[in-house]
């Protein structure tokens, strides 16, 4: 299970709203509890190349930081199903997608490693 706050959900769709259609990727900072992955930060990752069907952060020059728990990017299209290059390159634990109108929870879909959907449970 993913856990975030409303705020930090709402601060995701507006962002991924001013770089539409342009794709949206920031890195997610929390923790692991039990099965649950605790969402309490959003990080804006240097150097990330955003446009129109994809968005790239270059891992390899990011500092270590083990409380990065995954990412979150657009799909602009509102498409929530991750692409095999989206499952070829995720970082950390989790995958979130959040897709076009970027409103409310109907929106987002997290995803393990494996590509398996995660249940969201949506705070505040």
């Amino acid at each position: 299970m993913v856990s975030i706050s409303k705020e930090l959900l709402k601060e995701i769709f507006e962002g991924a709203r001013r770089l539409y259609p342009k794709e949206l990727i920031l890195l997610l900072r929390g923790e692991k509890d039990m099965n649950t992955v605790k969402v309490s930060e959003l990080v804006v990752p240097p150097l990330a190349t955003r446009g129109r069907g994809f968005a790239a952060v270059p891992f390899y020059m990011l500092p270590i930081d083990f409380s990065i728990v995954g990412t979150v990017h657009s799909h602009p299209s509102g498409n929530l199903t991750p692409s095999t290059t989206d499952l070829n390159h995720v970082f950390g634990l989790i995958l979130m997608i959040v897709g076009f109108p970027f409103m409310d929870e109907t929106n987002v879909a997290a995803y393990n490693r494996k590509g398996e959907k995660l249940k969201i449970f949506v705070n505040g």
